[in-house]
């Protein structure tokens, strides 16, 4: 079972990968420009192919997360553990693309790469910071169940940030654009522009599936030698 898991999981992330470069590819060489009478630097929204499906793929982290932290600390599951294991990783990875390609468009479009009166990107910054303790905390403590115990309580109080970072930019509109899908009056997309950014979205997210099935089974084969290595020792 964990052979095919292990194709399937090499399989999506080598065409996440394939599909995310496409992506990038058709943002830069085949989506049209923007009206530049909206953009201060109309050519630098190209960043946001990237930008905007990696934070989608950084919730669905954020979101394995929660589950994984919740199914360990009610129901002690060890998958709950593994899957909250993986969620903090993940949610690092993809935190870490969003918070360094949107600081490079801000910074063409703003004239500042960050502004910390605005509330979407202080609370992602957050999220972010919470995966990159969360990541170095499993690093550096032992694994114990008073530890898992307190990781698990930070991802599940750290989720509230996910629904406030989505709709903050409806609530308190300050530097961050307003949504273009489903979002105020005369808000949308090109379709050719549309096609990209979906076509990006759906990369990521299977990247995502890849990465968690990847991460999942080096998580079981690191306890694997975790317990081979406690018996060697006990022994010699």
């Amino acid at each position: 079972m964990k052979r095919w898991v292990l194709t399937l999981g090499i399989v999506l992330t080598l065409l996440g990968l394939l599909m995310a470069a496409i992506t990038l590819w058709l943002g830069f060489t085949w989506a049209p420009g923007v009206n530049p009478d909206d953009w201060k630097a109309p050519e630098a929204y190209r960043i946001l192919f990237w930008h905007v499906p990696a934070a989608w793929a950084s919730f669905q982290a954020f979101t394995l997360l929660f589950i994984g932290s919740g199914a360990w600390f009610l129901k002690r599951l060890e998958w709950g553990w593994k899957l909250h294991v993986v969620g903090a990783q993940l949610g690092l990875v993809f935190g870490l693309c969003v918070i360094i390609s949107g600081p490079i468009w801000g910074a063409a479009e703003w004239g500042t790469p960050w502004d910390l009166t605005d509330v979407r990107l202080n609370t992602y910054a957050v999220l972010t910071s919470l995966s990159l303790f969360l990541v170095m905390a499993h690093e550096g403590q032992t694994d114990t169940e008073d530890s898992r115990d307190t990781f698990a309580s930070i991802g599940l109080f750290g989720f509230v940030l996910v629904p406030l970072t989505i709709v903050s930019i409806r609530i308190w509109q300050n530097r961050h654009p307003a949504p273009v899908i489903g979002g105020a009056e005369n808000s949308g997309l090109d379709p050719q522009i549309l096609m990209v950014m979906l076509l990006g979205l759906v990369a990521f997210q299977i990247l995502v599936a890849g990465q968690v099935m990847l991460r999942y089974l080096v998580g079981g084969l690191e306890e694997r030698l975790s317990e081979i290595q406690s018996k060697l020792d006990k022994r010699y």
